[in-house]
């Protein structure tokens, strides 16, 4: 018995067509729940399907200071087409996820998010989030800097604690109409919006089934509309609800 524990303690996440590039420098540690908590001081570099198994990863090294700051490395990125599913990010979580392009994050979870949950990239670029939840994302949660093309669906997620669920980037230096959906989402506050997209771009986002709860529920925002620009400027906010155009919402309730 002692040797088969050993074996569990020890042995590499690396399955089918997995690919890791980076990890040389990991700790993982047993957990009396038999969840195992990985930290990770270089990024995990993911082709194919990567399943966690319901373990945890958590920053260390260069990826553990917490911060908030822009343009951190991620614990996980994902190439054009990967997916990441059955993980638990912990805390820190550095940027925890970049997407190169299209990708599935299916049951991903962030027990406080550090810079933003995760970052989409690549142009026709399609993501799906199914499941999974994310807390104490006090800026955004996530941020889609995609080029023209594809679509974010974020769908059966909870969020809590947080500023917003989806952000369209508002002042990238390569801008696109984005499209993108929330549908069967539960918010508890304390928060301040689900989504924020650029109308004079040519997004739009489509919100459905969201049941609004916590703190401040009667208070989240469902839409906040930017004029965005590619200079890097602030954008200019110009609406804050949805105008039936760069934001369509339906089946929204406070409970």
């Amino acid at each position: 018995m002692a040797q088969r524990s050993q074996r569990r303690m020890t042995r590499v996440l690396v399955a089918g067509a997995v690919a890791l590039a980076a990890v040389a420098a990991v700790t993982t540690t047993q957990l009396a729940s038999a969840m195992e908590t990985t930290v990770v001081t270089a990024t995990i570099e993911v082709t194919g399907t990567f399943d966690g198994e319901g373990n945890i990863f958590v920053g260390g090294g260069d990826l553990g200071d917490g911060g908030q700051d822009e343009g951190q490395d991620a614990l996980f990125e994902l190439a054009d087409g990967a997916t990441l599913e059955n993980v638990t990010l912990g805390a820190p979580a550095a940027d925890g996820v970049h997407c190169q392009g299209s990708c599935t994050l299916r049951n991903v979870n962030w027990q406080d998010v550090g810079e933003d949950a995760a970052t989409f990239r690549g142009t026709n670029a399609t993501v799906l989030i199914d499941g999974g939840s994310a807390a104490s994302g006090t800026d955004k949660v996530f941020q889609d800097n995609r080029g023209a093309g594809g679509s974010v669906t974020i769908r059966n997620f909870a969020v809590s604690d947080f500023g917003k669920l989806y952000r369209s980037c508002g002042n990238c230096s390569t801008q696109a109409a984005r499209t993108a959906t929330l549908e069967n989402i539960t918010a508890t506050g304390p928060g301040d919006v689900l989504a924020g997209v650029n109308a004079n771009l040519g997004d739009r986002i489509t919100i459905t089934g969201v049941t609004l709860s916590g703190d401040g529920a009667e208070d989240i925002g469902i839409c906040d509309i930017f004029e965005g620009n590619d200079t890097g400027d602030e954008p200019t906010k110009i609406g804050d609800e949805p105008d039936g155009v760069a934001c369509v919402a339906d089946g929204v309730s406070v409970g």
